[in-house]
Order: structure tokens, then C-alpha cells, then sequence
């Protein structure tokens, strides 16, 4: 058994976010499994890691939660529709960890930052720093 790290668990877990939001009627566990299959490193993975499908499944429950959060600090004008799947998911991670999970705030806003490095540019990375930000004042 192949055992992960917290960020890759937060990079299959975003994967994972993002591709059950394109599609609606997928199932997690082979959401995940895809997002493996696409690592060199994580391939040879044969079962769903019981730590990201509880990170997904913790994520998408406080989903509603963190959009509050995110909306109230949006532009005037700008909705959630308006955002970068990607960035919003990303966002969606580092709120749930920062107010329900075990995770110190600056550590989830540090992760969210990276993961920003790997699957955004720098634009996003300064766009989201600025909602987690005012999200979770540290």
C-alpha cells in the first residue's frame, strides 16, 4: 500500500473536485482513480485512498459553507459562476481545512498556494491569497 503525503492527497482531491464538477453524474471513487492513473508515481495505486475520498466527500458537504465565505468577498459584480473552477475548488479545500479540519490556517493557505503554483498561474495564486485572506484572518 502506497502511502501518501498531505499535498498529494490535496492535489487528488482537487483533481477529483474539479472533474465531479464537469461531471455531475460521475462517482468519486473513479474520479480519484483517474486522477492516480494520470501520476506516474501513484499508477500502480489499486484502491481508492480512504484519505483523499474523505477529504472530497468532507469538501463537497461544507461546499455551500465556503461559497458564503468566498461571495462575501467578491468584487461587486462577480459571483461564484464568474471564478475559475479550479481556483474556487482550491479555495473550497483550504477553507474546509482551515475551519474543520486539523490544519493550522497559514499551513492551509501555504497548501492552497502551492496547489495554486501547480495547476494555475500567478494571477490565480495572487487572486486566491487575497480571498483566503480576508476568509481566514490569521
Amino acid at each position: 500500500m502506497v502511502t501518501l503525503t498531505r499535498h498529494v492527497i490535496r492535489q487528488v482531491t482537487l483533481q477529483t473536485l474539479f472533474g465531479l464538477s464537469a461531471n455531475l453524474d460521475a462517482q468519486p471513487e473513479a474520479v480519484i482513480m483517474q486522477a492516480l492513473a494520470g501520476d506516474p508515481e501513484l499508477e500502480n495505486v489499486t484502491e481508492v485512498p480512504a484519505e483523499v475520498l474523505d477529504l472530497v466527500q468532507k469538501v463537497q458537504a461544507y461546499t455551500d459553507d465556503a461559497d458564503l465565505m468566498i461571495s462575501k468577498y467578491l468584487i461587486e459584480g462577480w459571483t461564484l459562476d464568474r471564478l475559475n473552477l479550479i481556483d474556487l475548488e482550491i479555495m473550497r479545500i483550504a477553507i474546509y481545512e482551515a475551519n474543520q479540519g486539523d490544519v493550522p490556517t497559514k499551513v492551509a493557505v501555504n497548501e492552497a498556494l502551492n496547489l495554486a503554483k501547480e495547476f494555475t498561474d500567478d494571477s490565480s495564486a495572487k487572486f486566491i491569497n487575497g480571498i483566503l485572506s480576508k476568509v481566514l484572518t490569521f
